[in-house]
């Protein structure tokens, strides 16, 4: 056995390196914008000169649950050889108390996909990896993330599984940002890539108990009201299945997952997500082997 005493610089930093930065890790500071954080899950096989791991993020709802969705993927990355990231996007970044400002990419002059983007360049530096793509998962204000993301950024992603949104952007080029994607362009400056949306593997998932109503409707001049708001129906199961809708008439395959007896809790969606997830990698992996 080691004694602590005697050990030097090097043995104390690998010690630390193995109890923070692999594992369950600690937090870190995002280091192109520290007002930003994330935690991971970095499996055993990263450590190996070989090995064939993936990418995939969680992003938290309005309730910030990043370290439980951390926790909630451990095992699923251990045994499917995939880091887990999970950012942290606090309330009131600008110093007003907002909620939900990332769950529509943009807040002031953050750009909070870009943030995330970031994110994943500096996992990749630290350890070593380069993360092309990646598999992005969100439920509730980070289901809307994942909607409005895979929009912007559909290139990037080899799996997306959209959770239980409050709200909804529609796949219609008739309706206004965001509602629709009407505008997209001069918002995003960047064209809709239907294309390549349509190569990604998607998954919609809400619990078929969902049906609270009062944390999303909208409310005439109330926060992010506009019209149209409340029009993909009254529920969240409703709302996304108006998704699914639209994504399925503009030729893009979705998978909907619709659990019983589950109203609104994340955890609860977990296994269904982990499943789509580990179907589309197992798919992913045969790929690359031919």
């Amino acid at each position: 056995m080691s004694n602590p005493a005697h050990e030097t610089p090097g043995d104390a930093n690998a010690r630390a390196q193995a109890l923070y930065d692999y594992g369950s890790t600690t937090v870190f500071a995002s280091r192109n914008d520290p007002r930003f954080a994330y935690t991971l899950y970095v499996p055993p096989a990263l450590q190996a000169p070989s090995n064939d791991v993936e990418l995939v993020v969680a992003m938290h709802g309005t309730g910030r649950q990043f370290i439980g969705y951390r926790d909630a993927f451990a095992e699923f990355g251990r045994w499917n050889n995939c880091m887990v990231l999970c950012p942290l996007f606090p309330v009131g970044v600008l110093g007003d108390g907002n909620r939900s400002g990332y769950k529509h990419l943009i807040e002031g002059d953050i750009h909070y996909d870009r943030v995330l983007l970031d994110m994943i360049d500096e996992v990749g530096s630290r350890y070593g990896k380069t993360f092309d793509s990646f598999a992005l998962f969100g439920y509730s204000g980070g289901g809307q993330f994942v909607n409005r993301f895979a929009y912007l950024h559909p290139e990037r992603l080899w799996a997306a599984s959209i959770g239980a949104p409050g709200s909804v952007t529609l796949l219609d080029a008739g309706r206004d940002w965001w509602v629709g994607l009407r505008g997209f362009e001069q918002r995003f400056g960047k064209r809709f890539d239907l294309d390549a949306l349509r190569r990604v593997p998607v998954q919609m998932v809400v619990g078929k108990a969902d049906l609270e109503t009062w944390e999303i409707t909208f409310q005439e001049g109330v926060g992010s009201y506009m019209p149209g708001a409340n029009d993909a129906g009254a529920t969240r199961p409703e709302r996304l299945k108006t998704l699914q809708k639209t994504f399925e008439a503009a030729g893009v395959n979705v998978q909907f997952d619709e659990l019983p007896n589950v109203a609104h809790n994340g955890m609860q969606a977990v296994e269904a997500v982990q499943e789509f997830f580990a179907k589309t990698l197992r798919a992913r992996r045969a790929r690359t082997v031919r």
